[in-house]
């Protein structure tokens, strides 16, 4: 990682003299790729770092190729020899989902939706416009294979994981007639590929776009019932519908010419389909294979907005085994399988969480309870060891900073996660008033307080379980009610 961060550095210094007062890695998340925010006097800029070149290659030229017609995406200011580091403009933390959930679902929001698909048809056509598709990371078309490939992603690592039975031949059979009946789409252009709220940030109150680098040519439909249909933003249907009409309005006006807005629909329809089933093999494989939490929660949100498409759309299409199994997989019993039981305030559960040092040995539960889960944070590396950190505790954001994004704490929290909510869930079922969770490093200092804090957490988070929050060393015998 200093490595990387000093070849961040002497690239910025070949293009800017500015001074560099920091270079910080941003939390990563499903991206591979590595990210930096380099702070100057002046303004910021966001450093990337990843091994795959073609990849990098992507991005850097449909940035500049978009930033030519206007596009509302990050200007490229360098690159190094290998391929491997790029700087970019930066638009900042806030997203249009951030926004979404802050606002909540009113006409500012709203407003944002509409200068995002605005900007979204332009970039789609007029970007599409001399764009050399032989950048493209895989396929330069979403075509035909490109279908089945999304369809096929779903039956692996979801379908086939709930381990329901099913007629795998027909199931092909009606995976290769919507491939087919998909492909033959009417309007082609720039396809964003990953075109979801996540992806938009906000700045100056105008949306910019992001991680476009997996982008090819496809339908138009493909990219607006991404964002219209995203779990994590669950849009009122009203603003489903509205928002769909004022794109089409868009995408005429850039096309100078109407279009059939029947047919555009029912593709449409087909397209929300594709994008629901590639959602829930990423949340599959993501969760149900790599164990990540953030994930697993997502999969009911996945599973209902499946269940109100199936209830309210048609495609004009009979795929008679691939929709019995969607009409399975949406059935009450499946998506209780991914909801974590909630605790109520009759439920007695109280979880006690600790951070302590074992030079002073492990805290003893004076409940009736008795034992309770231990971990040894010792594992993980020390930040008390770097000397801008020993004054400072698992609370502070340099210190969870280096923990989050230098060490393996979060791999080791997963793994925490995992084994205390099997407990934790069955306690509530049961009735349990009491569950002790400690964990231990060198001082109580840091790795034990970060982890302590990140349990209570997540425990407040998936279970609304009440959780006390002690940490031994820097609190002496004090209690935190959290």
């Amino acid at each position: 990682m200093e490595n990387i961060i000093e070849e961040i550095r002497n690239l910025f210094q070949s293009y800017s003299p500015a001074a560099i007062l920091s270079i910080a890695k941003i939390p990563q998340s499903g991206s591979i790729r590595i990210y930096f925010r380099i702070t100057t006097n002046e303004k910021n800029f966001i450093a990337a770092y990843g091994d795959n070149v073609k990849e990098n290659r992507a991005f850097i030229y449909f940035s500049r190729h978009f930033k030519k017609c206007k596009c509302p995406v990050p200007e490229i200011f360098a690159v190094n020899k290998e391929g491997t580091i790029y700087i970019q403009e930066d638009f900042g933390d806030v997203s249009l989902l951030n926004k979404l959930e802050e606002h909540g679902y009113n006409d500012y929001a709203y407003s944002l939706f509409q200068k995002s698909l605005a900007a979204l048809a332009q970039l789609q056509i007029e970007g599409d416009k001399n764009l050399d598709y032989s950048y493209c990371i895989t396929s330069k078309e979403f075509g035909l294979q490109a279908i089945l490939s999304d369809l096929l992603y779903f039956k692996y690592y979801f379908l086939d994981a709930l381990q329901l039975p099913y007629d795998k031949e027909k199931m092909l059979d009606d995976f290769d007639k919507l491939s087919e009946y998909l492909s033959k789409a009417d309007y082609k252009y720039f396809m964003f590929r990953d075109f979801q709220s996540r992806n938009i940030m906000i700045k100056n109150e105008q949306p910019h776009f992001i991680d476009f680098q997996g982008g090819m040519k496809g339908a138009l439909q493909y990219d607006v019932a991404s964002m219209l249909w995203q779990a994590k933003a669950s849009l009122p249907d009203e603003w489903k519908n509205n928002l769909l009409t004022y794109y089409m309005d868009c995408t005429e006006a850039m096309l100078n010419k109407e279009i059939d807005r029947s047919r555009f629909e029912n593709r449409y329809n087909g397209y929300v389909l594709i994008r629901l089933m590639q959602v829930l093999g990423a949340y599959g494989f993501r969760g149900l294979f790599e164990r990540k939490a953030h994930f697993l929660t997502s999969i009911p949100l996945g599973l209902r907005n499946l269940k109100w498409f199936l209830k309210n759309k048609t495609m004009g299409i009979d795929l008679p085994e691939f929709q019995r199994m969607l009409n399975r997989i949406v059935e009450d019993d499946i998506i209780r399988r991914f909801e974590p039981v909630q605790a109520n305030e009759k439920t007695p559960l109280l979880v006690h969480i600790n951070s302590f040092s074992y030079k002073k040995g492990i805290p003893q539960d004076d409940t009736d309870n008795g034992g309770g889960f231990v971990f040894d944070c010792r594992g993980i590396l020390n930040p008390g060891r770097i000397e801008e950190f020993k004054k400072l505790t698992g609370r502070d954001k340099p210190v969870k900073d280096y923990l989050e994004q230098q060490t393996k704490m979060p791999g080791f929290l997963n793994s925490v996660f995992d084994i205390v909510d099997i407990t934790v869930e069955d306690y509530i079922k049961r009735n349990f008033n009491s569950l002790m969770v400690s964990f231990g490093c060198t001082g109580g200092q840091h790795r034990s307080v970060y982890a302590a804090d990140a349990l209570a957490r997540h425990l407040r988070n998936k279970f609304q379980v009440k959780t006390v929050l002690h940490h031994i060393e820097q609190e002496g015998k004090k209690w935190l009610n959290s």
